[in-house]
């Protein structure tokens, strides 16, 4: 008995149906990325310019003193940001890896945050946060006048504001990272070092957490990547200030290329960002790509 002759459209029909989206997204992505990166290169400034420059805009960019403050405003919320999110994403991790009770409750309102935007994230917390209107108000309200709290004021405190915001809103996403990491460990493990007299505390320290660099790394690419690209907490929560306190390369961005008419200016600051994510996932890639390798 003969087997059946294959269909000759099992080879191409799949690649034609996926071939509109490739195309598009092909397009849309990095035909505007490549396009971003003539401008950043152009004399553009209220309107695209395709006059080549050279490096002119980057020389510019680099000789902005608002450019360099918006890198350390960066250094200072990514390290919070990012060091907050993970180390309270893993407590949280940790806590609940205890099956305590109600675990399908507290994991929900942990993940809840990361289920807002973060407009309505930077709204909430700016109007927690207002001197007139929240935490400060509400203590004064209840008789404590001597409490004050005017960080988001406060040129050299605001950028801690956008720290507790952000870390508010990922902290359950990080969670979620490390629970899954946690609930994949073998519980062997656990039981051979209670037998050998380790405490739990030890036992998390010294075998299970090392055991998750992993989900270390991965966490750290995702949570870098949000810090690199943060705008619309900052904008819904400061735009950037008081002043330009809490200015972020998204926000120098956006300010330079929409409102000041600067479109070359600005798409250099934005070829920066991409530079900078880049240089922190393509080395991951790397990596999974060859650690998969047979």
């Amino acid at each position: 008995m003969t087997a059946p002759a294959p269909d000759p459209r099992g080879s191409w029909l799949p690649k034609l149906v996926i071939a509109p989206s490739f195309l598009l997204s092909f397009l849309f992505i990095y035909g505007l990325i490549a396009w971003n990166g003539y401008l950043s290169l152009s004399a553009s400034r209220l309107l695209p310019n395709y006059e080549f420059v050279g490096l002119t805009q980057y020389q510019t960019l680099f000789e902005s003193e608002r450019w360099w403050l918006a890198l350390r405003n960066l250094g200072v919320f990514g390290g919070l940001f990012i060091g907050g999110a993970m180390a309270l994403g893993l407590l949280l991790a940790v806590l609940l890896d205890q099956k305590v009770r109600a675990e399908g409750l507290l994991r929900t309102i942990y993940l809840y945050p990361m289920a807002l935007s973060f407009i309505v994230t930077g709204t909430a917390w700016k109007w927690m946060l207002n001197p007139g209107l929240g935490l400060q108000h509400l203590m004064h309200s209840w008789g404590f006048e001597q409490f004050s709290f005017e960080w988001l004021i406060d040129p050299d405190m605001a950028i801690y504001c956008v720290v507790i915001a952000a870390v508010w809103q990922s902290a359950g996403f990080v969670m979620a990272l490390f629970l899954a990491g946690l609930r994949g460990i073998d519980d062997a493990i656990i039981k051979a070092a209670q037998v050998d007299g380790a405490s739990l505390p030890r036992i998390y320290w010294r075998i299970i957490i090392p055991s998750l660099r992993p989900v270390f790394f991965s966490t750290l690419m995702v949570v870098s990547h949000l810090a690199i690209k943060s705008f619309d907490l900052v904008m819904a929560l400061t735009a950037g200030g008081p002043g330009y306190a809490t200015d972020l390369p998204a926000t120098f961005m956006y300010t330079m290329a929409f409102s000041r008419g600067q479109i070359g200016l600005g798409a250099a600051s934005a070829t920066m960002m991409l530079a900078t994510v880049a240089a922190i996932v393509v080395p991951y890639l790397y990596s999974e790509l060859r650690s998969k390798k047979p």
